[in-house]
C-alpha cells in the first residue's frame, strides 16, 4: 500500500440481510477485486450463489460499480461515517441459461411459421 492511501471499512449485504467480508479495503482496490473476494467467501449453504464474478453486481449509493474501477473511481464515500462500515449491496444474477434461450427461439419461429393461408 502507497504511503498515505485512503482506506475504507466495507460490508457487504446480500439478499437475506446476511453481511459478509466486512473489512478494511484500500482505495485502489478494484471492484472486480472485491467480487472475487466474494465468491470465495460466499456463505455455505444460501440457496442463492454465485459460480463466478460476472454473476455478482455490486451496488452503491443506487449505482451499479464496474469491475475495472477503484473504490476511489466509484467514488465511495471515505473518511468517518456514523456506525463504522459503508455497506454495498450485493445482488447474484446467474447468466440465462442456454436451453431457455433456445427454447424461446424455438417458440418465436413456431408463432411466425404460417402452415397455410387460404385467399378467397
Amino acid at each position: 500500500m502507497a504511503e498515505g492511501e485512503k482506506r475504507i471499512e466495507l460490508k457487504f449485504r446480500i439478499y437475506d440481510g446476511t453481511d459478509i467480508a466486512h473489512s478494511t479495503y484500500s482505495s485502489s482496490t478494484t471492484v472486480g477485486t472485491l467480487k472475487q473476494r466474494l465468491v470465495a467467501e460466499w456463505p455455505q449453504g444460501k440457496t442463492v450463489t454465485p459460480k463466478s464474478v460476472s454473476d455478482v453486481k455490486l451496488i452503491h449509493a443506487g449505482k451499479f460499480l464496474e469491475n475495472s474501477k477503484t473504490l476511489a473511481d466509484s467514488r465511495i464515500t471515505f473518511g468517518d461515517t456514523p456506525g463504522g462500515a459503508i455497506t454495498v449491496h450485493v445482488v447474484v444474477q446467474p447468466p440465462i441459461a442456454k436451453k431457455k434461450t433456445e427454447k424461446n427461439q424455438d417458440n418465436k419461429q413456431k408463432m411466425n411459421s404460417c402452415y397455410s393461408c387460404t385467399i378467397l
